[in-house]
């Protein structure tokens, strides 16, 4: 018997397409609690059985995006298997990816630390 040998990479390139799928196929969807999403990032399992998908919002509460979208999931994923060529299409798990809105903060304390500089050094040079 000989054995199937793997493909280099093959579960990145699933999830790459599954990221472009799913991007159309939310832009589908009609709740209307489900506001601008971006999906940012998907992580499948080894075995194909699970795919957790990241997403941030333009516009939108991310708590009610991330509940609409899980409970899309079943219909999503029934969208995947329409279009992907693999036998199994994993199991959807959405996530709000915080890494944008971290960023943001992130970049206002900056700001804020950098004007906070600048006037102790403008005090001080009397």
């Amino acid at each position: 018997m000989r054995h199937k040998r793997s493909i280099p990479n093959r579960g990145l390139r699933v999830a790459d397409q599954i990221q472009r799928d799913l991007a159309e196929l939310i832009r589908e969807l009609k709740d209307p609690r489900i506001g601008m999403v971006t999906v940012s990032a998907v992580e499948v399992t080894p075995d194909y059985a699970h795919a957790k998908v990241y997403f941030s919002l333009l516009v939108g509460s991310p708590d009610d995006t991330q509940e609409a979208l899980n409970e899309a999931a079943g219909f999503l994923r029934n969208g995947l298997f329409k279009r992907l060529q693999i036998h199994t299409v994993p199991s959807l798990h959405f996530h709000f990816d915080r890494t944008t809105e971290r960023a943001a903060e992130m970049g206002a304390l900056i700001s804020k630390a950098n004007a906070t500089r600048a006037l102790d050094e403008d005090t001080h040079e009397d």
